[in-house]
């Protein structure tokens, strides 16, 4: 059962990897630490309510930074989830985007919103990383740390039911989780990703100078990640 899920969510040739976005400055602790951490996971205290700010902390010696929350209006909210529940809920998570559309939708979002940032992007091997993660995994049918300009028109409220196990898909049919694999707009981790190099296939926007020399040979250019055909 465990591996035909996977299979069917990752049967699309456009749908072989995850794409996680961060910060170059990000890169060398990443590298160094060879996972990927949840806020909660590196400091509880980022996870008190909405991070209004971008954080810049330390974990295990190391510097990272915590994006900011997008503010999410109350009138997205279902009535048994509080913004602060659902706050802490996402930073309990790392986040995996499926396809390189809806990264490079991420990308070009925080590039207009910070342009004097640099920007990364890693690529894994979804098949393996969702297999061996399986009982951490969600799936969402929707961008859940967006914030829509008009929320009366959307068809759905946050709340955390949006948030599927992988393990249930295909077996709750509710129109705000996905119910087919076109339908996965994000991939969850709960707390952390480790051994990351064993899923790594590419690392895009940065030169080899900016990681590790053993991850080094993964460095590309974002020329060639946004020259990839559009995912479905």
């Amino acid at each position: 059962m465990k591996d035909s899920i996977v299979r069917k969510i990752t049967n699309s040739s456009k749908r072989k990897s995850l794409y996680h976005f961060t910060r170059v400055r990000n890169l060398p602790s990443i590298a160094h630490l060879n996972a990927l951490y949840a806020p909660n996971e590196v400091d509880p205290t980022l996870s008190d309510g909405r991070r209004i700010a971008r954080r810049e902390i330390q974990y295990q010696g190391h510097p990272l930074v915590a994006n900011a929350h997008l503010r999410i209006s109350e009138q997205m909210m279902d009535p048994g989830t509080t913004l602060h529940q659902f706050y802490h809920h996402l930073d309990q998570h790392v986040f995996l985007w499926p396809t390189q559309r809806d990264c490079l939708k991420m990308l070009e979002m925080y590039s207009r919103r910070e342009p004097d940032e640099a920007f990364a992007v890693l690529q894994l091997d979804a098949y393996s990383l969702i297999y061996d993660y399986y009982d951490a995994v969600k799936l969402s049918k929707y961008d859940s740390g967006s914030s829509p300009r008009f929320p009366h028109r959307c068809s759905y409220r946050k709340s955390l039911r949006m948030f599927l196990p992988v393990d249930q898909f295909e077996k709750v049919s509710a129109h705000d989780v996905p119910t087919k694999p076109s339908e996965i707009r994000e991939v969850l981790v709960e707390d952390q990703v480790r051994n990351l190099s064993r899923y790594l296939q590419a690392i895009y926007g940065i030169n080899a100078s900016d990681v590790k020399v053993s991850w080094g040979q993964y460095a590309r250019s974002f020329t060639e990640f946004t020259n990839e055909s559009p995912d479905s």
